[in-house]
């Protein structure tokens, strides 16, 4: 897998971008949810923990990047 996202000119600092970026938007979608009228509170929590869980697979996926990096 990490071959192929290097194939593809994915770099670690791109993942880890994106873990950044999908905890803004875990919060984002929670505060959207959490204006919205026809949301309630438990349905503004599940998006918010469903795209906070994005986080971490992005920045284990950077981790493996890097470590790959290294190696060349």
């Amino acid at each position: 897998m990490i071959k192929t996202l290097q194939s593809y000119g994915l770099k670690s600092d791109h993942l880890y971008a994106a873990g950044f970026v999908s905890i803004g938007l875990s919060y984002t979608s929670w505060a959207i949810s959490r204006i919205k009228k026809g949301d309630s509170k438990s349905q503004s929590d599940r998006w918010g923990i469903f795209i906070g869980h994005w986080a971490p697979s992005f920045f284990a996926l950077g981790n493996a990047l890097q470590l790959a990096e290294l190696k060349k």
